[in-house]
Protein backbone atom coordinates (compact mmCIF):
# COMPACT_ATOMS: atom_id res chain seq x y z
CA UNK A 1 0.00 0.00 0.00
CA UNK A 2 2.76 2.21 0.99
CA UNK A 3 4.44 1.72 -2.86
CA UNK A 4 1.13 2.07 -4.61
CA UNK A 5 1.09 5.45 -2.86
CA UNK A 6 4.36 6.59 -3.73
CA UNK A 7 4.41 5.27 -7.29
CA UNK A 8 1.21 7.11 -7.62
CA UNK A 9 3.05 10.10 -6.59
CA UNK A 10 5.94 9.60 -8.56
CA UNK A 11 4.05 8.82 -11.90
CA UNK A 12 2.05 12.04 -11.11
CA UNK A 13 5.24 13.81 -11.23
CA UNK A 14 4.59 14.94 -7.50
CA UNK A 15 7.36 13.05 -6.07
CA UNK A 16 10.60 12.75 -7.66
CA UNK A 17 12.36 9.18 -7.72
CA UNK A 18 14.41 10.37 -4.96
CA UNK A 19 11.65 11.69 -2.45
CA UNK A 20 9.52 8.60 -3.04
CA UNK A 21 12.31 6.23 -2.32
CA UNK A 22 13.18 8.18 0.86
CA UNK A 23 9.27 7.92 1.70
CA UNK A 24 10.04 3.87 1.43
CA UNK A 25 13.16 4.04 3.05
CA UNK A 26 14.67 2.71 0.46
CA UNK A 27 17.64 3.81 -2.23
CA UNK A 28 16.66 5.31 -5.27
CA UNK A 29 18.22 2.40 -7.17
CA UNK A 30 15.74 -0.08 -5.32
CA UNK A 31 13.07 2.05 -6.31
CA UNK A 32 13.88 1.83 -10.00
CA UNK A 33 13.56 -1.81 -9.56
CA UNK A 34 10.36 -2.09 -7.75
CA UNK A 35 8.36 0.41 -10.20
CA UNK A 36 10.49 -2.44 -13.30
CA UNK A 37 8.36 -5.04 -11.25
CA UNK A 38 5.31 -3.86 -10.44
CA UNK A 39 4.64 -2.81 -13.88
CA UNK A 40 5.59 -6.31 -15.35
CA UNK A 41 3.51 -8.37 -12.80
CA UNK A 42 1.42 -5.50 -10.26
CA UNK A 43 2.03 -6.14 -6.58
CA UNK A 44 2.77 -9.70 -6.70
CA UNK A 45 6.11 -8.69 -8.37
CA UNK A 46 7.24 -7.07 -5.50
CA UNK A 47 6.89 -10.38 -3.20
CA UNK A 48 9.87 -11.75 -2.38
CA UNK A 49 10.02 -15.35 -3.54
CA UNK A 50 13.27 -16.28 -1.47
CA UNK A 51 11.11 -16.73 1.21
CA UNK A 52 9.03 -19.48 -0.14
CA UNK A 53 11.90 -21.57 -1.09
CA UNK A 54 13.07 -24.27 1.03
CA UNK A 55 17.13 -24.02 1.51
CA UNK A 56 19.07 -26.34 -0.30
CA UNK A 57 21.22 -27.43 3.16
CA UNK A 58 18.26 -28.00 5.27
CA UNK A 59 18.58 -30.72 6.53
CA UNK A 60 16.41 -34.38 5.96
CA UNK A 61 13.83 -34.96 8.31
CA UNK A 62 14.86 -38.37 8.71
CA UNK A 63 18.27 -37.80 9.63
CA UNK A 64 16.96 -34.92 12.40
CA UNK A 65 14.96 -38.23 13.75
CA UNK A 66 17.91 -40.34 13.95
CA UNK A 67 20.30 -38.16 15.83
CA UNK A 68 17.30 -36.94 18.48
CA UNK A 69 16.77 -41.03 18.66
CA UNK A 70 20.25 -41.68 19.27
CA UNK A 71 20.80 -39.33 21.75
CA UNK A 72 17.58 -40.47 23.39
CA UNK A 73 18.48 -43.59 23.30
CA UNK A 74 21.81 -44.08 24.16
CA UNK A 75 23.32 -40.16 25.85
CA UNK A 76 20.19 -39.13 27.76
CA UNK A 77 21.47 -36.58 30.01
CA UNK A 78 24.83 -35.78 28.07
CA UNK A 79 25.84 -31.99 27.68
CA UNK A 80 25.49 -31.14 23.98
CA UNK A 81 29.31 -30.55 24.21
CA UNK A 82 30.31 -34.43 25.10
CA UNK A 83 27.53 -35.66 22.99
CA UNK A 84 28.98 -33.53 20.25
CA UNK A 85 32.24 -35.48 20.30
CA UNK A 86 30.39 -38.77 20.13
CA UNK A 87 28.57 -37.51 17.26
CA UNK A 88 31.42 -36.30 15.21
CA UNK A 89 33.58 -39.24 16.37
CA UNK A 90 30.82 -41.81 14.73
CA UNK A 91 30.73 -39.86 11.63
CA UNK A 92 28.66 -36.65 12.03
CA UNK A 93 29.01 -34.12 9.62
CA UNK A 94 27.07 -31.70 11.33
CA UNK A 95 28.07 -28.49 13.49
CA UNK A 96 28.03 -28.19 17.01
CA UNK A 97 25.22 -25.79 17.02
CA UNK A 98 23.34 -27.28 14.41
CA UNK A 99 22.82 -30.68 16.60
CA UNK A 100 22.43 -28.04 19.82
CA UNK A 101 19.36 -26.38 18.61
CA UNK A 102 17.49 -29.69 17.02
CA UNK A 103 18.35 -31.14 20.95
CA UNK A 104 16.67 -27.87 21.84
CA UNK A 105 13.90 -28.21 19.40
CA UNK A 106 13.17 -32.29 20.80
CA UNK A 107 12.96 -30.84 24.33
CA UNK A 108 16.19 -33.13 24.99
CA UNK A 109 18.58 -30.50 26.15
CA UNK A 110 17.09 -27.58 28.20
CA UNK A 111 18.24 -23.77 27.02
CA UNK A 112 20.49 -22.18 28.58
CA UNK A 113 20.01 -19.07 30.74
CA UNK A 114 20.98 -15.46 28.73
CA UNK A 115 24.27 -14.78 29.48
CA UNK A 116 24.43 -11.27 31.84
CA UNK A 117 25.31 -8.20 29.67
CA UNK A 118 28.95 -7.58 29.12
CA UNK A 119 29.57 -4.26 31.52
CA UNK A 120 31.51 -1.67 31.22
CA UNK A 121 33.35 0.71 34.03
CA UNK A 122 31.17 3.67 34.10
CA UNK A 123 33.44 7.19 33.95
CA UNK A 124 33.61 9.75 37.09
CA UNK A 125 31.24 12.11 36.86
CA UNK A 126 33.43 15.17 35.18
CA UNK A 127 32.57 17.97 38.37
CA UNK A 128 31.79 17.50 41.96
CA UNK A 129 28.30 17.96 42.87
CA UNK A 130 26.95 16.50 39.54
CA UNK A 131 26.78 12.81 41.29
CA UNK A 132 26.16 12.01 45.49
CA UNK A 133 26.86 8.33 46.41
CA UNK A 134 24.63 7.41 49.76
CA UNK A 135 24.95 3.74 50.77
CA UNK A 136 24.98 2.04 54.18
CA UNK A 137 27.19 -1.31 55.84
CA UNK A 138 25.75 -3.43 58.33
CA UNK A 139 29.39 -4.59 60.25
CA UNK A 140 30.66 -5.13 63.67
CA UNK A 141 32.66 -1.91 63.86
CA UNK A 142 33.28 -2.67 67.67
CA UNK A 143 33.82 -6.08 69.46
CA UNK A 144 30.04 -7.45 70.00
CA UNK A 145 27.68 -4.11 68.67
CA UNK A 146 26.38 -4.51 64.92
CA UNK A 147 26.28 -1.01 63.92
CA UNK A 148 25.03 1.19 60.18
CA UNK A 149 27.73 2.77 58.87
CA UNK A 150 26.32 5.48 56.32
CA UNK A 151 28.57 7.47 53.99
CA UNK A 152 27.49 10.17 51.66
CA UNK A 153 30.43 10.56 49.00
CA UNK A 154 31.34 12.15 45.50
CA UNK A 155 31.20 10.39 42.03
CA UNK A 156 33.50 12.59 41.04
CA UNK A 157 36.09 12.93 43.86
CA UNK A 158 35.70 10.16 46.03
CA UNK A 159 35.11 12.97 48.90
CA UNK A 160 33.46 11.75 51.73
CA UNK A 161 31.44 13.98 52.78
CA UNK A 162 29.10 12.59 55.25
CA UNK A 163 30.18 9.91 57.75
CA UNK A 164 27.88 8.68 60.62
CA UNK A 165 27.21 5.06 62.90
CA UNK A 166 23.32 4.77 63.44
CA UNK A 167 21.51 1.86 65.07
CA UNK A 168 19.76 1.14 61.69
CA UNK A 169 19.93 2.71 58.30
CA UNK A 170 16.36 4.78 57.64
CA UNK A 171 15.08 7.99 55.89
CA UNK A 172 16.46 9.66 58.93
CA UNK A 173 19.68 8.82 58.51
CA UNK A 174 19.82 9.87 54.73
CA UNK A 175 18.14 12.78 55.28
CA UNK A 176 21.11 13.69 58.01
CA UNK A 177 23.80 12.71 55.45
CA UNK A 178 22.14 14.61 52.37
CA UNK A 179 21.96 18.00 54.90
CA UNK A 180 25.51 17.88 55.85
CA UNK A 181 26.55 17.91 52.59
CA UNK A 182 24.23 21.21 51.35
CA UNK A 183 25.40 22.49 54.51
CA UNK A 184 28.48 22.31 53.65
CA UNK A 185 28.53 22.07 50.04
CA UNK A 186 25.23 23.26 48.40
CA UNK A 187 23.10 21.54 46.47
CA UNK A 188 23.98 18.78 44.51
CA UNK A 189 22.91 17.45 40.72
CA UNK A 190 21.80 14.00 41.32
CA UNK A 191 21.27 11.46 44.06
CA UNK A 192 22.28 7.57 43.65
CA UNK A 193 21.61 5.03 46.02
CA UNK A 194 20.13 1.26 45.68
CA UNK A 195 16.31 0.59 46.36
CA UNK A 196 16.32 0.28 49.94
CA UNK A 197 12.43 0.93 51.13
CA UNK A 198 13.29 4.64 52.94
CA UNK A 199 14.87 5.69 49.50
CA UNK A 200 11.97 4.17 46.91
CA UNK A 201 9.02 2.53 46.54
CA UNK A 202 9.31 -1.00 44.69
CA UNK A 203 6.09 -2.72 44.09
CA UNK A 204 7.79 -6.20 43.68
CA UNK A 205 10.75 -7.26 45.54
CA UNK A 206 13.42 -6.75 43.35
CA UNK A 207 11.30 -5.17 40.51
CA UNK A 208 11.65 -1.77 39.28
CA UNK A 209 11.02 0.94 41.48
CA UNK A 210 8.14 3.52 41.22
CA UNK A 211 8.81 6.70 40.51
CA UNK A 212 5.51 7.94 40.85
CA UNK A 213 4.96 6.89 44.41
CA UNK A 214 7.69 8.57 45.96
CA UNK A 215 8.85 7.89 49.72
CA UNK A 216 9.50 10.47 52.03
CA UNK A 217 12.77 10.70 50.72
CA UNK A 218 11.71 10.87 47.34
CA UNK A 219 9.43 13.79 48.40
CA UNK A 220 12.35 15.99 50.06
CA UNK A 221 14.81 15.39 46.95
CA UNK A 222 11.99 16.52 44.34
CA UNK A 223 11.38 19.78 46.46
CA UNK A 224 14.93 20.24 46.18
CA UNK A 225 15.23 19.55 42.80
CA UNK A 226 18.11 16.60 43.11
CA UNK A 227 17.51 13.85 40.21
CA UNK A 228 17.36 10.47 42.09
CA UNK A 229 18.97 7.38 40.11
CA UNK A 230 18.35 4.06 41.31
CA UNK A 231 20.76 1.12 41.43
CA UNK A 232 19.60 -2.02 40.38
CA UNK A 233 22.75 -4.55 41.39
CA UNK A 234 26.23 -4.24 43.61
CA UNK A 235 27.99 -3.83 40.58
CA UNK A 236 26.23 -1.08 39.51
CA UNK A 237 27.05 0.39 43.37
CA UNK A 238 31.09 -0.44 43.07
CA UNK A 239 32.55 2.63 43.96
CA UNK A 240 30.68 2.77 47.64
CA UNK A 241 30.99 -0.36 47.83
CA UNK A 242 34.85 -1.08 47.20
CA UNK A 243 35.21 2.10 50.03
CA UNK A 244 33.32 -0.14 52.59
CA UNK A 245 35.80 -2.53 51.84
CA UNK A 246 38.32 -0.27 52.92
CA UNK A 247 36.67 1.13 55.89
CA UNK A 248 35.84 -2.51 57.34
CA UNK A 249 39.31 -3.38 57.04
CA UNK A 250 40.03 -0.27 58.91
CA UNK A 251 37.54 1.26 61.07
CA UNK A 252 37.64 -1.92 63.58
CA UNK A 253 41.06 -2.00 64.06
CA UNK A 254 41.36 1.81 64.51
CA UNK A 255 38.90 1.89 66.81
CA UNK A 256 39.58 -1.06 69.17
CA UNK A 257 43.00 1.08 68.79
CA UNK A 258 41.89 4.01 70.32
CA UNK A 259 39.43 1.99 73.11
CA UNK A 260 36.12 3.43 72.08
CA UNK A 261 33.50 1.29 72.43
CA UNK A 262 30.20 3.87 72.04
CA UNK A 263 28.94 4.83 69.22
CA UNK A 264 28.79 8.53 70.37
CA UNK A 265 32.68 8.31 70.68
CA UNK A 266 33.02 6.47 67.37
CA UNK A 267 31.02 9.34 66.07
CA UNK A 268 33.51 11.73 67.14
CA UNK A 269 36.21 9.42 65.90
CA UNK A 270 35.08 9.49 62.61
CA UNK A 271 34.17 13.57 62.44
CA UNK A 272 37.78 14.34 64.17
CA UNK A 273 40.59 11.63 62.91
CA UNK A 274 38.89 8.60 60.45
CA UNK A 275 37.09 10.73 57.82
CA UNK A 276 40.12 13.94 57.42
CA UNK A 277 42.76 11.25 57.08
CA UNK A 278 40.58 8.84 54.59
CA UNK A 279 40.04 11.43 52.45
CA UNK A 280 44.02 12.92 52.00
CA UNK A 281 44.61 9.27 51.22
CA UNK A 282 42.07 8.03 48.80
CA UNK A 283 40.06 11.72 47.70
CA UNK A 284 41.15 12.47 43.63
CA UNK A 285 40.60 15.46 41.53
CA UNK A 286 37.99 15.71 39.38
CA UNK A 287 38.41 15.15 35.74
CA UNK A 288 37.47 18.62 34.67
CA UNK A 289 37.66 22.23 36.66
CA UNK A 290 34.84 23.85 38.77
CA UNK A 291 32.14 22.66 40.63
CA UNK A 292 28.17 21.30 39.99
CA UNK A 293 27.51 22.17 43.57
CA UNK A 294 24.71 25.40 43.89
CA UNK A 295 24.79 27.60 47.27
CA UNK A 296 21.61 26.23 49.30
CA UNK A 297 19.30 29.90 49.74
CA UNK A 298 15.58 28.48 49.67
CA UNK A 299 15.13 28.65 53.59
CA UNK A 300 15.17 26.31 56.28
CA UNK A 301 16.15 23.32 55.22
CA UNK A 302 15.75 21.16 58.02
CA UNK A 303 11.74 21.57 56.80
CA UNK A 304 12.55 19.60 53.67
CA UNK A 305 14.43 17.12 55.15
CA UNK A 306 12.19 15.48 57.35
CA UNK A 307 9.31 13.49 57.40
CA UNK A 308 5.84 15.19 55.93
CA UNK A 309 2.09 13.68 57.34
CA UNK A 310 -1.06 15.42 56.30
CA UNK A 311 -3.83 15.73 58.90
CA UNK A 312 -6.92 17.83 59.66
CA UNK A 313 -7.45 19.67 62.91
CA UNK A 314 -10.22 18.01 65.26
CA UNK A 315 -13.26 19.58 67.15
CA UNK A 316 -10.50 20.16 69.96
CA UNK A 317 -8.12 21.95 68.18
CA UNK A 318 -6.20 19.10 68.63
CA UNK A 319 -3.94 17.10 65.59
CA UNK A 320 -3.70 12.92 66.28
CA UNK A 321 -0.19 11.59 65.28
CA UNK A 322 0.43 8.34 65.68
CA UNK A 323 -0.22 7.71 69.47
CA UNK A 324 -0.10 11.59 70.00
CA UNK A 325 -2.57 14.43 70.54
CA UNK A 326 -0.69 17.81 69.70
CA UNK A 327 -2.84 20.88 71.01
CA UNK A 328 -2.67 23.20 68.85
CA UNK A 329 -2.38 26.72 70.89
CA UNK A 330 -4.45 29.98 70.41
CA UNK A 331 -3.19 31.81 67.73
CA UNK A 332 -3.73 35.90 67.48
CA UNK A 333 -4.40 35.68 63.57
CA UNK A 334 -7.44 33.08 63.48
CA UNK A 335 -9.66 31.82 66.29
CA UNK A 336 -9.67 28.38 65.76
CA UNK A 337 -8.28 25.69 63.08
CA UNK A 338 -11.11 22.86 63.34
CA UNK A 339 -11.14 20.78 60.35
CA UNK A 340 -8.62 22.54 58.68
CA UNK A 341 -5.66 20.77 56.80
CA UNK A 342 -1.95 21.10 58.89
CA UNK A 343 0.96 19.36 58.11
CA UNK A 344 3.48 17.61 60.63
CA UNK A 345 6.53 17.49 60.45
CA UNK A 346 8.47 14.86 62.16
CA UNK A 347 12.70 15.59 62.84
CA UNK A 348 15.58 14.05 62.91
CA UNK A 349 15.94 14.28 66.70
CA UNK A 350 12.37 13.06 67.03
CA UNK A 351 10.85 16.31 67.79
CA UNK A 352 7.25 17.47 66.07
CA UNK A 353 5.58 20.44 64.47
CA UNK A 354 2.69 21.47 62.45
CA UNK A 355 2.29 23.91 59.87
CA UNK A 356 -0.90 25.16 58.37
CA UNK A 357 0.47 25.83 54.91
CA UNK A 358 3.35 28.33 55.44
CA UNK A 359 3.11 29.02 58.76
CA UNK A 360 4.43 27.13 61.86
CA UNK A 361 1.81 26.70 64.21
CA UNK A 362 3.76 25.09 66.88
CA UNK A 363 6.64 22.51 68.09
CA UNK A 364 6.76 19.59 70.16
CA UNK A 365 8.98 17.27 71.44
CA UNK A 366 8.60 13.52 70.38
CA UNK A 367 6.44 13.09 73.42
CA UNK A 368 4.38 15.53 72.11
CA UNK A 369 4.55 18.28 74.66
CA UNK A 370 4.56 21.79 73.45
CA UNK A 371 7.58 23.14 73.12
CA UNK A 372 7.25 27.35 74.64
CA UNK A 373 9.12 30.27 73.69
CA UNK A 374 10.75 29.86 77.67
CA UNK A 375 11.59 26.27 76.52
CA UNK A 376 13.59 26.83 73.10
CA UNK A 377 15.46 29.85 74.68
CA UNK A 378 16.60 27.57 77.17
CA UNK A 379 17.56 24.86 74.76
Amino acid sequence: MRFEEAYAGWNAERLTQDEAARLLGMCERSFRRYVVRFEADGLEGLIDRRLEQVSNRRAPVDEVMALTEQYRGRHAGWNVKHFHSWYKREGGTRSYTWVKKRLQEGKLVPKAEKRGVHRKRREPAPLPGMMVHQDGSTHEWVLGELWDLIVTMDDATNEHYAMTFVEEEGTASSFQGVEEVIESHGLFCSFYSDRGSHYWTTPEAGGKVDKDHPTQFGRAMKQLGIEMIAAYSPEARGRSERAFGTHQGRLPQELELAGITTMAAANRYLAEVYLPAFDAEFMHPAREEGSAFVPWIGGNLADILCEQFERTVGNDNCVRFESLSLQLPAAQHRCHFVKAKVRVHRYGNGNLAVFHGPRRLADYTHEGKLITNDLKQAA
